[in-house]
């Protein structure tokens, strides 16, 4: 359930291998990483079973749509298998579903063209909660595969009243992912219980470790 992540921008090689490293020892779902690591985690985890994701219009929102389409082929064609993309947080503010379904719409496209899984990051700490709601309803009619609550970047990261909302909102059909401050078990064990199941964090290996009973 656990996406393995490092986006921070001074990530460096070595970093992103020992990432990729510890996934395939962990089983986790995914590494998620910037797109110029993308073929580096697709080459180490080769045949591990553990997915990449990478990012799209990454941690704004606020690049073209085109331009989100060709980041995200360019990155399913070196071997991602999962794309995080930050909807249009200022256009969902204004209530403009046509940009908003749009923007998500294009680049689910592309993405399921390629085999791939959409998540579709909400940034809810920007949002209240009848805009969550939207981004929800609007992810869903755009054929996105899950919801996710935060770039982790901009203040404000899960919570379990957001997943929770998210859950309600998005059904059974598609998933919910929680990402931005879940450092412990109980923190994921929390998420997990209102709805997620996708854990985004950083704190991977120790989250697994401290459930194993090993310091």
């Amino acid at each position: 359930m656990i996406d393995h992540t490092n986006l921070r921008p001074e990530a460096t090689r070595e970093q992103i291998v020992r990432l990729c490293d510890e996934a395939r020892e962990y089983l986790f779902a995914a590494v998620a990483v910037n797109p110029c690591y993308v073929a580096l985690a697709h080459s180490r985890l080769e045949g591990s079973g553990v997915k990449v994701a990478t990012v799209v219009g990454f941690p704004l929102g606020a690049t073209l749509t085109s331009v989100k389409r060709f980041e995200a082929e360019g990155a399913l064609r070196l071997g991602a298998g999962e794309i995080d993309m930050v909807l249009n947080i200022g256009a969902l503010k204004s209530g403009d579903r046509e940009v908003t379904l749009s923007d998500i719409r294009s680049v689910a496209e592309v993405t399921h063209a390629h085999g791939g899984l959409l998540k579709v990051i909400l940034e809810t700490g920007l949002l209240t909660d009848d805009e969550k709601k939207m981004a929800c309803e609007i992810s869903v009619e755009a054929k996105a595969d899950f919801v996710k609550t935060s770039t982790g970047f901009l203040g404000g990261g899960a919570t379990v009243a957001d997943v929770a909302l998210m859950r309600r909102i998005v059904g059974t059909a598609v998933g919910v992912k929680a990402s931005g401050g879940i450092r412990t078990a109980d923190d994921a064990k929390a998420m997990i219980a209102a709805g997620a199941n996708r854990i985004g964090t950083s704190s991977g290996v120790s989250i697994i470790r401290e459930m194993r009973g090993v310091s």
